[in-house]
């Protein structure tokens, strides 16, 4: 992950980091040989920077953990799902643009 303001999710950490959130949390569903899942992460990575107190952006990778991935019925990846109070308000499922993202979390002006 390029960003410090990107976190790694997995099984060990969802429950805190994700449901347990009050605020806005963006779960990047994704895979090392995923070349859309490659294409996006910068645009996350640009997101977290410039939102950190507004959103968090997390990557769970789908093949170390398979349980989440099937937890939230991930059938293609890049998966985008956006929680507010640990709760999912949306997916977005393959690549889109980071107006578009901004616009769904609530960023844009």
């Amino acid at each position: 992950m390029a960003s410090p303001n990107v976190i790694e999710l997995s099984s060990a950490n969802f429950q805190s980091k994700v449901l347990g959130a009050s605020g806005t949390v963006l779960v990047d569903f994704w895979a090392e040989w995923c070349g859309p899942c490659k294409m996006i992460a910068p645009l996350l990575d640009q997101i977290a920077d410039a939102h950190p107190d507004k959103v968090t952006i997390g990557k769970v990778d789908v093949d170390k953990n398979a349980d989440l991935a099937s937890q939230y019925n991930i059938r293609a990846i890049p998966t985008l799902i956006i929680f507010q109070g640990g709760q999912v308000k949306e997916q977005i499922v393959g690549m889109t643009s980071k107006a578009a993202l901004e616009q769904k979390l609530g960023l844009a002006v």
